[in-house]
């Protein structure tokens, strides 16, 4: 099986897993990485599966009327909250590799009774979009498990308007990870051992045209992920911290990765990063050193 064929396996395996704001350990990994009780409680329960390292929407300044792109829309967790920021007049696009993903963010539409969300089956490096049509992409800890990240980023150059821009919530590497770490194949689906170093990252969208790029560390605790555990028990057990844990199919995503961050201080090696890029309007910039 290939590494996409695996991250779309586990990842569908989380879609069925029932998993949602209404287990405390997911909506606190989602509180951990910036998103308010009011938005978690605007949007279905169910587009919130604790995948997040950060909130796009919250930095994206965007605006009525605009179209967005989510690249890994998942339950649609974002989408839904871009759909709210765009309005009526505008539209909130979810596109995803994972048929599981994209039936339940279906389902989702369908209860929230949004009208101005749509969602795509398709790879973030090859997107059903027409050339300069999307005024800003998102993305929430996806483009670190692409394998080909110079191809979504020429993807994302080539489907934004001129003057469009780039907000992007992702992991970012600060130091190289230990061989468990890295070589692991649970920590890459898990949104670890996929990422790039900072400054890899960032020459890879000046390559790609990109320019006024910016990357932050958002300072958010990576180890928020063990929050959440795949437990075959009951719902009220609690884990080391108190916190309750969830009962869910998620073929061992969850817990595979609480495992690995009760050995490791992911944070030594990795950062929750919020990455900001603009399309130019003029000749393509010439990327700098």
């Amino acid at each position: 099986m290939s590494l996409q064929d695996t991250v779309k396996s586990k990842y569908g395996s989380v879609a069925s897993s029932g998993l949602s704001s209404s287990h405390e350990g997911v909506k606190a990994v989602a509180q951990a990485f910036g998103y308010s009780a009011e938005e978690l409680g605007s949007i279905p329960a169910e587009a919130n599966m604790g995948l997040s390292c950060g909130n796009p929407t919250a930095s994206a300044s965007l605006r009525p009327g605009e179209v967005v792109v989510d690249l890994g829309c998942g339950g649609g967790l974002d989408v839904f909250l871009a759909a709210r920021r765009v309005g009526p007049t505008g539209k909130a696009i979810g596109v995803d590799m994972t048929p599981e993903m994209l039936e339940l963010a279906r389902r989702n539409a369908e209860r929230s009774g949004a009208s101005n969300v749509e969602f795509l089956h398709a790879l973030i490096d090859n997107l059903p979009l027409p050339d300069e049509s999307v005024d800003c992409v998102i993305s929430n800890c996806v483009i670190n498990l692409a394998p080909d990240k110079p191809a979504v980023f020429q993807e994302v150059a080539r489907v934004l308007k001129p003057g469009g821009r780039l907000a992007v919530s992702d992991i970012a590497l600060k130091a190289e990870l230990p061989p468990e770490l890295g070589s692991d194949l649970m920590a890459y689906v898990g949104c670890i051992a996929g990422a790039i170093p900072i400054h890899d990252y960032r020459a890879g969208l000046l390559r790609a045209g990109f320019a006024a790029v910016e990357i932050v560390d958002s300072g958010s605790d990576l180890n928020a992920y063990a929050k959440v555990e795949n437990q075959s028990g009951c719902c009220g057990a609690s884990d080391e911290a108190g916190l309750p844990v969830v009962s869910a199919g998620d073929d061992g995503l969850h817990s595979r990765l609480k495992d690995l961050l009760l050995r490791y201080n992911v944070n030594d090696y990795a950062a929750s990063v919020k990455v900001f890029a603009v399309k130019p309007e003029g000749p393509r910039a010439e990327p700098s050193a």
